[in-house]
């Protein structure tokens, strides 16, 4: 992954110097309109609200209960693997043990 999506709050040279520590990073900034009203659906901003909303489906991660910035990361890891593990072998019925 080397390309990142960033709100217009994240607009700037904070964002593009913090990422430079970790490497070579092509930034987006998805920015809505001036003259928008209401609801518009942003290009890729939808991306990363369903990612948060798959993390915060674990009752963990729905508050921010940590202490340290570790912690808060270790979980989101975790959340991240069940995910993945999920989607690579998805539960299965068995039909053999039915009835038995």
């Amino acid at each position: 992954m080397r390309h990142v999506f960033a709100d217009g709050g994240y607009a700037g040279d904070k964002l593009t110097q913090a990422l430079a520590q970790h490497g070579k990073w092509q930034i987006e900034i998805v920015k809505r309109s001036d003259q928008a009203t209401g609801f518009h659906l942003l290009p890729r901003r939808w991306v990363v609200e369903r990612t948060l909303a798959w993390l915060n489906r674990n009752r963990r991660l729905a508050k921010d209960f940590e202490a340290t910035i570790g912690s808060s990361e270790a979980w989101i890891y975790l959340a991240s693997i069940q995910l993945l593990a999920r989607r690579l072998a998805p539960p299965t019925t068995c039909s053999a043990h039915v009835g038995a």
